[in-house]
């Protein structure tokens, strides 16, 4: 879609214009697709709040300079990529400070996914819960730009063309990012799959 027939871009343009409730249409679109990328970039929920809401901050701060050169979502994640990056690089100057290790809240998260859905018996709800568990496990021993590449392309609206845009890299490296990203997740999950245990 390009970035003139972009909705969003158009309501980013009112926001440009000083329309609040453009700005809060923008964000009720997008606040959970947007926690999610960064909560499985991060693994910690309360950092991934933290970075969800400056993503937004940032988008409101720089109302004023944007341009529709991009879909608006394309701009969204590139922004909420850079957060995260910043954040893992303070994480590795200040490892003390983070609470990256309690997985307390993390171990939650895929399951409450599917207890919302209440026609799953309980064995197989906890069996769905447990499998999400090992996906987001798997996902998150990826490299950083396979991991990101694999997450952008679950959002319906980005193409791999966009989700280059947000990675800063060629169509062809971005479509090979995927391609690997989602053989090693294959292999990791084949044994889990198929005895239910889990190496």
């Amino acid at each position: 879609m390009p970035p003139t027939t972009d909705p969003d871009a158009a309501l980013m343009l009112r926001v440009k214009r000083g329309d609040r409730a453009a700005f809060t249409q923008l964000v009720e679109k997008y606040k959970q697709p947007l926690f999610g990328f960064i909560f499985r970039t991060l693994r910690d929920e309360t950092e991934s709040e933290d970075v969800a809401q400056n993503t937004f901050i940032q988008v409101f701060k720089s109302r004023e300079r944007y341009e529709p050169t991009a879909k608006f979502s394309t701009w969204l994640f590139t922004i909420a990529r850079n957060l995260c990056l910043n954040e893992i690089r303070r994480r590795t100057r200040h490892p003390a400070e983070s609470i990256h290790e309690d997985h307390a809240e993390y171990d939650d998260q895929p399951r409450q996914q599917y207890e919302d859905k209440t026609h799953i018996a309980a064995p197989e709800k906890l069996l769905h819960g447990e499998l999400a568990k090992k996906i987001e496990e798997a996902l998150a021993e990826l490299p950083e730009n396979q991991r990101t590449a694999i997450l952008l392309c679950r959002q319906d609206e980005l193409s791999y063309e966009e989700i280059a845009k947000v990675l800063d890299c060629s169509l062809s490296a971005t479509k090979s990012l995927i391609h690997r990203g989602r053989e090693t997740l294959k292999e990791k999950l084949k044994p889990y799959l198929q005895t239910g245990e889990w190496e």
